[in-house]
């Protein structure tokens, strides 16, 4: 087979230029007027490179050097340059770079320079005496620095505008560089070289889009405070609405004497919601029946909860890991026990142990009574429940709300008020408030000193919850579809989760807490103060 026209090409090309065949279709077409000046390439109609089809500085300039080199190699065949780039190519690529940048940023004031024309009075950049480097073709800042021994880059560095591409690229090629510089540091790197017009916005909002910075600064969302459960501001008996929470372990001795030894006891802790009243329980095992006791035991002296809000046992970490496994692995045994006794259980979501915050609070309360009588002593089983006992009787003595000044007023209303002389279940009683006491029996004076302890529960202690101590406004939104990290415990942030927002839970005021988050192991579901989002707001001050 004959391959003549592969190694010799077309007949047509050995004759002369006059003899070529004519294309059909061909239409002679003008090509842009390139301005050559200052040994830069400047194309007047359209711009020679799109920025912004590059995402790294590095590849963009190295990419318009070999463009560069192939021209010239191309002009000048016998001197060509082969090899890898040189820092004379790299540096002049960058120069006319920032050349084009100028075009496109200061097209009006870019012009008026290369005519050898003053710029206008109102012109942005006027204060910075800007002029024209011939050497390159390039805007450079003028300042007042000429006296000074700095290099001439310092000096006066190029003038570029923080909203073209280009700089951004150039902050961020600068804040990797300097091993994720903050935004102060990364300006004043960058104005080494360059002087950025807006400069502190860019940096602020490069180092806020940097994924490795916002990975190690890990800021979780913050949604606004939720108001307060009808369980919370309804009065009713005590311990109608329960929360119940597990803390320790801690070691006590199995039996006293010699040769005993140490094992692990935990203590079961069950509040009011309504009134704060807490009654703690000793359960010498994590086992399900041993918990089931602890819970019977509290039915039998307290009275039959409606509902028992608890966590779910996976927002846990270090000494009480396992008290996690537990609740974990036995949650459905517990549930399905209450719910033979008429009591509703309710878990708040996972890792979110502030939607528990009243229970919470009540286990920190009685640790740090716990804690300090314990120190390191170690007490039997008998004794650590005598302890816990004590313990939860001073607990139901704080006032539920600040003391007055005033030396009139009575002893402040305490949890320890709604449980001396209730009975486990009581009928419902008329208002017996506006009635004199010396025309009651005296049941009827008792049940009017417990109205009175409700009422005086409703005028002084529901008052004292209107204010949101901390997350007052909010200040974060989440938007299906954004990015956010998935905080963990004893993980660093670098190991932390990735995941998109598919589902978000807005409560009865509308604000969001809860969210669904799709992650390669699957959806999860978790509160907001776990999220991260990757998405950080710019800031808003300038700085020419």
């Amino acid at each position: 087979m004959s391959m003549n026209l592969w190694w010799q090409g077309p007949e047509f090309l050995s004759k002369p230029e006059s003899q070529w065949p004519l294309l059909k279709g061909y239409k002679n077409c003008d090509l842009p007027d390139i301005e050559v000046r200052c040994n830069t390439i400047i194309n007047i109609s359209d711009p020679i490179i799109k920025f912004e089809n590059f995402s790294k500085l590095n590849k963009l300039v190295r990419t318009f050097a070999f463009v560069k080199r192939f021209i010239y190699n191309v002009q000048q065949p016998q001197n060509k340059f082969i090899g890898s780039l040189s820092v004379e190519e790299l540096n002049n690529s960058f120069y006319i770079l920032c050349a084009l940048a100028q075009r496109e940023s200061f097209q009006l004031e870019y012009d008026t320079l290369v005519k050898n024309k003053p710029l206008p009075n109102k012109c942005k950049i006027l204060s910075l005496s800007p002029f024209l480097d011939h050497n390159h073709c390039i805007i450079r800042v003028g300042g007042r620095l000429d006296a000074s021994d700095y290099s001439y880059e310092k000096k006066h560095p190029v003038l570029l505008h923080s909203s073209h591409h280009f700089t951004k690229l150039f902050f961020e090629q600068e804040h990797i560089r300097n091993m994720h510089a903050g935004p102060q540091l990364l300006l004043a790197v960058v104005r080494e070289r360059v002087w950025p017009i807006n400069g502190r916005r860019l940096a602020r909002r490069v180092v806020n889009n940097c994924v490795r910075c916002k990975r190690i600064a890990g800021k979780t969302l913050s949604p606004k405070m939720g108001n307060l459960p009808i369980q919370r501001i309804t009065p009713d008996h005590p311990f109608l609405s329960v929360g119940m929470d597990l803390a320790g372990p801690f070691l006590i001795l199995n039996r006293r004497g010699r040769g005993s030894k140490l094992i692990k006891c935990y203590l079961c802790l069950f509040v009011c919601l309504r009134y704060k009243c807490v009654h703690l329980e000793a359960v010498s095992d994590l086992s399900k029946d041993a918990f089931l006791m602890a819970f019977r035991r509290f039915v039998a002296r307290r009275g039959r909860p409606v509902e028992v809000f608890s966590d779910n046992g996976r927002n846990f970490v270090a000494a009480a890991k396992e008290i996690g496994q537990f609740l974990k692995q036995n949650s459905e045994p517990i549930v399905e026990f209450a719910s033979q006794e008429n009591i509703k259980f309710i878990f708040s979501p996972a890792y979110a142990p502030h939607f528990g915050g009243i229970f919470e609070a009540g286990i920190k309360s009685a640790k740090h009574h716990i804690k300090r009588i314990l120190g390191n002593s170690h007490l039997t089983f008998e004794e650590i429940t005598t302890l816990f006992a004590q313990v939860e009787a001073i607990l139901n003595s704080r006032p539920l709300y600040p003391l007055s000044s005033s030396p009139n007023d009575f002893l402040p209303l305490s949890p320890g008020h709604f449980l001396i002389g209730r009975p486990l279940v009581s009928l419902p009683s008329p208002n017996l408030l506006d009635c004199k006491e010396i025309t009651l029996r005296r049941y009827e004076r008792l049940e009017k000193l417990r109205q009175h302890f409700w009422n005086k529960w409703q005028r002084e202690y529901i008052s004292e919850l209107q204010q949101r101590s901390k997350w007052k406004t909010n200040c974060d939104k989440l938007q299906i579809g954004d990015m956010v990290l998935i905080q963990e415990d004893n993980i660093p942030p670098m190991n932390w989760r990735l995941g998109r927002v598919s589902r978000l839970f807005p409560g009865n005021d509308g604000v969001c807490r809860v969210a669904d988050i799709d992650t390669t192991r699957g959806p999860v579901r978790r509160a907001l103060v776990r999220l991260c989002p990757l998405v950080a707001p710019e800031a808003d001050d300038q700085l020419g």
